[in-house]
């Protein structure tokens, strides 16, 4: 069964990727390209991926084309703070057309309850409504420490470890307890007839 794999830079995604290839996952990875430094530790981390299971080739999306846009008319409106929620959605949106196009079942991702303002209970139950595939979470309920162990096991701590430039987008005060009907507004506004 195919599934279509978010795959940052981070601690999170590759383990997340490790856990469903484990489990005979056939997995499309796909990066949203932000840097050239991010993109180079995907790479590595792809590459040490490959021998755990069925990792398709990598699919790079930029970043700029679809995300940029949206944050510059989320400051237009005064709602900086629903940044990081919406880049997750925009980012399972995408993934779930890519889904859709290569027969994946599910998606993927690196979330784990908590860690982030955009993975509290309400912003993930925003984020999963981008997509009318299953998001699966294989982390959310690890701690980092448990993580961070498993990412040390399969040999993709080191890459993601090494430093790199932060989001340029994060907001100071990202929002922690997103409102499904408040987000429903601001994407009309922001998407309108896209979303």
């Amino acid at each position: 069964m195919k599934a279509v794999a978010l795959l940052s830079s981070g601690i999170d995604s590759p383990v997340a990727i490790y856990l469903m290839l484990r489990k005979g996952l056939d997995v499309i990875p796909v990066h949203f390209r932000q840097d050239s430094i991010k993109e180079e530790k995907v790479l590595e981390l792809w590459e040490v991926l490959r021998k755990y299971g069925r990792l398709h080739e990598l699919v790079t999306v930029d970043f700029s084309e679809e995300h940029v846009p949206v944050f510059e008319k989320l400051r237009e409106l005064g709602k900086e703070r629903w940044t990081c929620i919406l880049c997750k959605w925009l980012m399972i949106k995408k993934a779930c057309r890519l889904g859709h196009e290569v027969g994946a079942r599910a998606i993927v991702t690196g979330d784990s309850l908590g860690q982030v303002a955009s993975q509290t209970l309400d912003n993930l139950t925003i984020i999963s409504s981008a997509s009318d595939l299953p998001v699966l979470r294989p982390l959310i309920g690890l701690d980092k420490e448990e993580i961070v162990r498993i990412a040390k096991r399969i040999g993709t701590f080191k890459i993601s470890s090494r430093e790199e430039p932060p989001c340029p987008f994060t907001p100071k005060y990202p929002l922690v307890r997103g409102s499904r009907g408040e987000f429903g507004r601001i994407l009309e506004r922001v998407l309108g007839a896209r979303s």
